[in-house]
């Protein structure tokens, strides 16, 4: 939860930029902003109003990116989810490496952001634009926004967005979210008879059984067959997997590899599925088969040990968003969320109230 913050400059560097100072200016002088730090949020977005914010007209936000599909992911969809609530213009930033986002930072510039307008919001998932978002908010000002877990302490941002999961706590600038946030939409054209079935791969945090996957799968086409059915990899499945799933295309089940997905393809078939099943490891693709308004099932994967990850799809499974295969098997069915799953919209208007009121006098 997140209470008013204080409006003195932030004065909490890392010690390498404390260091690094030219001419011995501190670590105050380095990171002083440009504009009023002001009030924080609380976990509703509520709290006594910032009446240095503006109350009208277009808000300017630069995301910043690293390169990371997965990361690019999570600031679009605070974007987007921005820009559905208020007029915004998005200005996407490509960015170097972390030493020349740091020469920025400690000569108070800012190259990729010439020619465009001030920002109100800096966006940055992953910590690869950690650096970038202090050097931008110095040179421009505007509000820092950093998603994911930061390298750098917490107080350094206006705001830290990060999935419950992470078990980060004790910061007033810290906003929990029900995991990462994403780009989709809540849908509400749903389709009884269509199935999706979106596979992952092994990762740090789970392995793989190929042939227990693959029998899931099976049954799931085998018990249903009334339903149309598209299967569907991702880039961590493994081949001879992707090889396997594709032979089990024809009739009423059709395979889709990422590796010729056009733009906007998932977002439009979990619009529509009317029944979505995402492995186990692949808890991204589960966070937005729910943002998407689906039913969601769980298909198992065998987990290396405890992690964040496994933590918060058991926090799904406890909240009974999800279905587990082995429930299905046992009758149970895969049910939408009871209430719109939707974090970034819930995120972005919490962003608005605090800062951007349209009521400030």
């Amino acid at each position: 939860m997140l209470s008013p913050a204080r409006s003195a400059p932030v004065g909490f560097p890392p010690p390498h930029l404390a260091a690094a100072g030219a001419g011995g200016a501190g670590a105050l002088s380095l990171l002083q902003r440009r504009v009023h730090p002001g009030p924080g949020l609380n976990g509703n977005g509520l709290g006594r109003l910032d009446r240095t914010a503006h109350n009208s007209g277009t808000l300017s936000i630069w995301r910043l990116s690293d390169g990371k599909a997965g990361h690019d992911q999570q600031s679009l969809g605070l974007a987007r989810a921005l820009g559905r609530l208020r007029p915004a213009s998005l200005h996407h930033l490509p960015l170097p490496g972390r030493g020349r986002q740091l020469a920025w930072l400690l000569a108070g510039r800012f190259p990729p952001g010439r020619g465009l307008p001030d920002p109100d919001l800096i966006l940055g998932a992953g910590h690869g634009t950690h650096l970038a978002l202090l050097a931008a908010r110095r040179a421009r000002g505007g509000r820092a926004i950093v998603l994911m877990r930061p390298s750098l302490p917490a107080a350094l941002f206006d705001l830290c967005l990060v999935p419950e999961h992470d078990g980060v706590t004790g910061s007033e600038r810290l906003l929990t979210t029900r995991g990462p946030l994403n780009p989709m939409e809540p849908s509400q054209d749903h389709r009884p008879d269509r199935g999706l079935i979106l596979v992952g791969g092994p990762s740090r945090h789970y392995g793989w059984d190929e042939e227990g996957l693959l029998g899931q799968v099976r049954t799931l086409l085998e018990r249903q067959p009334e339903m149309a059915w598209t299967l569907a990899d991702s880039r961590r499945t493994p081949d001879t997997t992707r090889e396997r799933l594709a032979t089990l295309a024809g009739g009423e089940v059709r395979f889709q590899s990422h590796r010729d997905c056009p733009p906007g393809w998932l977002a439009s078939e979990l619009a529509v599925a009317g029944q979505v099943w995402v492995s186990e490891d692949s808890a991204s693709m589960l966070y937005e088969a729910l943002t998407a308004g689906a039913a969601t099932g769980l298909l198992q994967a065998p987990p290396k040990g405890p992690s964040r990850v496994r933590s918060g799809v058991d926090s799904l499974l406890q909240q009974g968003l999800v279905t587990p295969f082995a429930e299905w098997l046992a009758g149970a069915r895969p049910e939408p969320p009871g209430h719109p799953f939707d974090e970034a919209g819930r995120v972005a208007g919490a962003i608005l109230r605090r800062w951007f009121p349209v009521d400030a006098a």
